[in-house]
């Protein structure tokens, strides 16, 4: 018997999948793109609001491979939003090997003055919701020709917001939390696990990648206000995140190499979640 091929080129190959990943013009879900891009993928489809963004990212991608990166504008705050966006992708593509749920904003503000729309609505929506209704929308496309050896992968981007209860931090002015965000990355991670019990009999895989803080538009004011070296120290790892290390948990979730893995919320922090936990007190009202 011939010995089972187990090199990285095997195990870990995305050659010739479709994938489509949203919020794919800056930050998490453009660094995804470049590690799919880089290894083999033949096509990414990035989607998000703004369209000057989108052709930035897309010349910067295609520099790699010229014609493997194709943009789509898409507002994904509402199900007519994520409808019209299935609806191109289906125009385009009859097969999408890895979906990346990354589209996602946040809304800072004080504990008594959170606004029902921007704070609560909006961020649920985009957050949440539009995870379900693409995964739905795009279910057959997923479904078709997956196996259990060879499934379709499904990548939602939560956040290590969602297992702490502390709103107020570096990556929010003082005074304000981000509470609906927490809120909502904590969702993301119970939506994975109801996703992955419901289509993993449909060979697709559902997991959620729990990002710490990552240089992005998101954690921006981190970034500015207190400086990557002072972020960087309460890191046990002493650094914050980098592309590679978004590259390597999402070529692992995008090919057979989790292909038995599924309903995973993985955390990609540096240990900083765990190293904190009940240290941080809350101020009075």
């Amino acid at each position: 018997m011939a010995p089972v091929d187990l090199s990285i080129n095997s195990v870990f190959s995305v050659k010739g999948k479709v994938a489509l990943v949203t919020g794919g013009g800056s930050g998490i879900g453009k660094a995804i793109s470049a590690a799919l891009i880089q290894n083999g993928v033949a096509k990414v489809y990035i989607a998000a609001r703004k369209e000057a963004q989108l052709e930035q990212a897309v010349k910067e991608l295609n520099s790699v491979r010229e014609g493997s990166v194709e943009y789509i504008v898409a507002n994904l705050n509402s199900k007519a939003g994520v409808d019209k966006l299935v609806e191109e992708v289906k125009r385009r593509t009859s097969k999408i090997h890895i979906l990346v749920n990354n589209s996602g904003v946040s809304w800072g503000a004080p504990f008594r003055d959170v606004p029902e729309q921007q704070g609560w609505d909006n961020v649920m929506a985009v957050n949440v919701k539009s995870i379900f209704y693409l995964t739905v929308g795009l279910v057959d496309l997923l479904t078709k020709d997956s196996t259990a050896y060879d499934p379709a992968h499904v990548i939602n981007i939560s956040s290590t917001a969602s297992v702490t209860p502390h709103t107020e931090s570096v990556t929010s002015a003082d005074g304000n939390g981000t509470i609906a965000y927490n809120v909502s990355k904590a969702a993301v991670n119970h939506l994975t696990s109801i996703l992955a019990v419901k289509l993993g009999p449909s060979h697709v895989c559902v997991n959620a990648i729990c990002p710490g803080i990552f240089p992005s538009k998101m954690t921006a004011f981190a970034f500015k206000t207190s400086g990557e070296e002072k972020i960087a120290e309460h890191q046990p790892t002493g650094r914050t995140g980098i592309p590679q290390d978004l590259a390597g948990i999402a070529l692992f979730l995008s090919s057979s190499a989790s292909a038995h893995v599924t309903g995973a919320h993985i955390l990609l922090d540096g240990g900083h979640t765990l190293a904190v936990q009940g240290i941080a007190p809350q101020p009075k009202l």
